[in-house]
């Protein structure tokens, strides 16, 4: 036994409060606050972010669901107004600059008329539209990824929708050797000579069917799908993809009746992949794989007489 009392300095009296003397320990082992322990000490005068109560913050069902597709029925008759409108201008440009620089002797009537000035017109109409389209997604709309709000979705395998837009064509030509075509077709003016030949096959294969696409799948057929239901908005928009080319087959049922039915396998690549990307991959194949045929059937486009068994 000590001859000096024990020293009891270092031992704690018990806790009146045990629960909450063990979680701050716990607390205080663990390098931190419990993440159960509710500190009520004041906030720090700045503490570098803000709190709000749980009233503040908004409802799931008071969450805005951007809408699907961002534009309207309204911007798309607005859309088709620009379109016809920039058409004519842009034709009007070209034939004045071909009537200064290219044909001064000519009148403007047989200016209007070369297949060139309409192609290099159209091609212009085309650019101004895509401005105005992106416009319309991106600021008129507020959709800055324009892409995402087409539903562009390059797919995995372009390959595959090379493949049907060659059996596309194929099939589609075996139907029409079957049709009654009319032998002379306002299309066939623009493969009077071997350069126009060549300027709409690069044209068919580029911007055309870039801003068919864009127009029929990308903003044309969400808007139908949305109000009409899918299965009605594929007939729709096929029916107005054949339309748009109708003036330039005389509106005669056969090859009007091919064209219809391109755009309605168009539509539904565009429906059930959700890809305008695809469906323009599909495009490019089909005109690509008949500007290859034309091409073989004409020696390099050196005999066009022949596109007409002449």
């Amino acid at each position: 036994m000590s001859a000096f009392p024990e020293d009891t300095s270092h031992i704690r009296p018990p806790d009146p409060h045990p629960d909450e003397s063990s979680r701050a320990d716990n607390s205080a082992t663990a390098g931190g606050p419990h993440p159960l322990v509710v500190l009520n000490t004041p906030p720090p005068e700045n503490p570098g972010f803000l709190t709000f109560p749980q009233s503040v913050l908004p409802a799931p069902s008071q969450i805005e669901i951007p809408r699907d597709p961002a534009w309207t029925a309204l911007d798309l008759v607005r859309l088709v107004v620009l379109t016809i409108v920039a058409l004519i201008a842009g034709v009007f440009a070209v034939v004045l600059i071909a009537r200064v620089w290219i044909h001064p002797h000519s009148n403007i009537g047989d200016i209007v008329r070369i297949p060139l000035v309409a192609v290099a017109g159209q091609g212009l109409a085309y650019l101004l539209v895509f401005a105005y389209m992106y416009i319309l997604v991106t600021r008129e709309r507020r959709r800055p990824d324009f892409l995402n709000a087409i539903h562009w979705n390059w797919p995995s395998s372009p390959a595959v929708y090379v493949l049907i837009g060659v059996v596309l064509s194929f099939a589609l030509q075996i139907l029409a050797s079957r049709l009654p075509i009319p032998k002379n077709l306002p299309i066939d003016t623009f493969f009077s000579t071997p350069s126009e030949a060549w300027v709409l096959t690069i044209f068919g294969i580029t911007l055309a069917p870039l801003m068919e696409e864009l127009f029929f799948r990308g903003f044309l057929y969400p808007v139908l799908a949305r109000g009409i239901g899918v299965t009605a908005a594929i007939f729709v928009t096929g029916f107005a993809f054949a339309l748009l080319h109708g003036s330039q087959l005389m509106y005669s049922w056969g090859p009007v009746l091919v064209i219809f039915l391109v755009g309605i396998v168009l539509t539904m690549v565009r429906a059930f992949k959700n890809s305008v990307a695809a469906s323009l991959i599909v495009h490019i194949a089909y005109n690509g794989t008949i500007s290859a045929l034309m091409f073989y059937a004409t020696d390099g486009f050196r005999h066009l007489e022949k596109l007409n068994g002449q």
